[in-house]
């Protein structure tokens, strides 16, 4: 399958490296400098929205992996118009999921299909393996499966329904992240400052063989904790991306009871006021994972 990819992030980037391995890829990014780089690893890159369209064969299958917000609006007001009845576009970002239903209709006019796809699995997950969400008509999903299962790890993609479950169930992803993060943050806080000279990674090494905590999260804390056992290099502030407060909000709308996560929203917002390890545990986990910047010392 021919795939034109918009967006070469920290994201997008290892996605294209991915998709290029089982189908044709085209991709555009504003970043010269990137798109340079991406070529001379042999993948096409255009050197314009415009061209990229050209260079797709119809139906035009179009993945976005840009930030989730206005920039998603400007790319589609740009996009919609140049391209034909029947193509798809995925929207493979953060997006909160009523803006995506919204943004499914607006394709709608142009007769253009719209899938959301929440995507998970961090930097790593986009180059070896992703776990995807997605959301739309069922037939476009049906055409597209190969597509997921080529860049998926095996069982990591799900037809979620509708126009906007696909972003729905991965803004619910993120805020159980939010409150598992803050959970472990605060426990191994609890363990630097309980009064015994504990070896923290090794502590994390432990939890990972066989306990009921082990996982992803309990790796990246070893990994985190091994680099720097006391967090010293790094600002104990974690910013929140948007997920976890569209499901805050969400969920007093509908009336329904998340404490956990609420409270984890919350902690990140005191972060940028304070400083405390399980706050620097957070940012070195959401580096980890997800590459976001920390703020160094």
């Amino acid at each position: 399958m021919q795939i034109g990819l918009i967006g070469l992030g920290k994201m997008g980037y290892p996605l294209a490296h991915n998709l290029h391995e089982s189908h044709d890829v085209i991709a555009f990014d504003k970043d010269t400098a990137i798109t340079g780089k991406l070529k001379q690893e042999g993948i096409s890159v255009a050197g314009s929205l415009q061209e990229l369209v050209t260079a797709l064969e119809k139906p035009r299958v179009i993945w976005i992996m840009v930030p989730a917000g206005k920039i998603v609006d400007s790319l589609l007001e740009l996009l919609l118009p140049s391209l034909d009845p029947g193509d798809i576009l995925i929207d493979g970002g953060n997006s909160q999921y009523q803006t995506s239903v919204n943004r499914a209709a607006l394709a709608s006019d142009y007769q253009v299909e719209y899938l959301d796809c929440g995507t998970s699995g961090g930097v790593d997950g986009a180059r070896n393996g992703i776990c995807a969400m997605i959301g739309g008509k069922a037939e476009v999903f049906a055409y597209c499966e190969p597509l997921f299962r080529s860049i998926s790890l095996p069982g990591g993609y799900l037809y979620c329904g509708p126009s906007g479950s696909g972003h729905f169930v991965k803004m619910v992803h993120n805020g159980i992240e939010y409150g598992m993060m803050q959970a472990m943050a605060e426990g191994f806080s609890m363990l630097r400052n309980g009064g015994y000279q504990l070896d923290l990674p090794a502590v994390a090494e432990l939890w990972n063989q066989g306990s009921v905590i082990r996982g992803w999260l309990m790796e990246l804390s070893a990994k985190a904790l091994q680099k720097d056992p006391g967090l010293e290099g790094i600002k104990g502030i974690a910013h929140a991306s948007g997920e976890a407060q569209w499901m805050v909000e969400d969920a007093m709308n509908k009336k329904i009871s998340i404490p956990v996560t609420a409270l984890s929203l919350l902690m990140r917002f005191q972060s940028q006021d304070a400083e405390n390890f399980s706050a620097k545990m957070v940012a070195a986990l959401r580096n980890e994972f997800g590459g976001h910047a920390v703020e160094k010392k």
